[in-house]
């Protein structure tokens, strides 16, 4: 019996800004955009890589969450404490040269790290920090 990722989700607070960062940005593919009672549903996910895709879902994908929630949630995002992601490449210097000219938050430039990679990372507009690396 095999098992494998199919989908993950990113809390995200505006998903135009989303699209500009994960598409635009990184390089992903566009593989849905619905919405349906008030939400967005997009997803996004790695060329060549088409049997795992990344959800884009609003903030809280609950639409009966009470306020209370709704506020709280929105604070922990800002704050980049909802979701981290990590990308591999095979060039990570490139990769984050072309995130960075988006002007994208940097938050850490591209370094060899003691666990044998060498990778970066950025906060997504909705605050994620999201993580590239590459093999060493």
């Amino acid at each position: 019996m095999d098992i494998k990722l199919a989908q993950c989700f990113i809390a995200v607070d505006d998903h135009d800004k989303a699209l500009g960062f994960y598409r635009d940005a990184l390089g992903l593919e566009v593989r849905n955009d619905v919405g349906y009672e008030g939400l967005r549903w997009v997803t996004v996910g790695p060329p060549g890589q088409s049997d795992v895709d990344i959800v884009l879902e609003s903030t809280v994908g609950d639409p009966n969450a009470s306020e209370a929630d709704k506020e709280a949630a929105a604070v922990l995002l800002a704050k980049g404490l909802l979701r981290g992601v990590i990308f591999s490449t095979d060039d990570v210097d490139a990769l984050f040269e072309r995130v960075s000219a988006s002007g994208a938050e940097v938050l850490q430039e591209p370094s060899d790290q003691p666990y044998g990679v060498r990778d970066c990372a950025f906060r997504d507009p909705a605050g994620n920090m999201i993580r590239v690396n590459q093999r060493l």
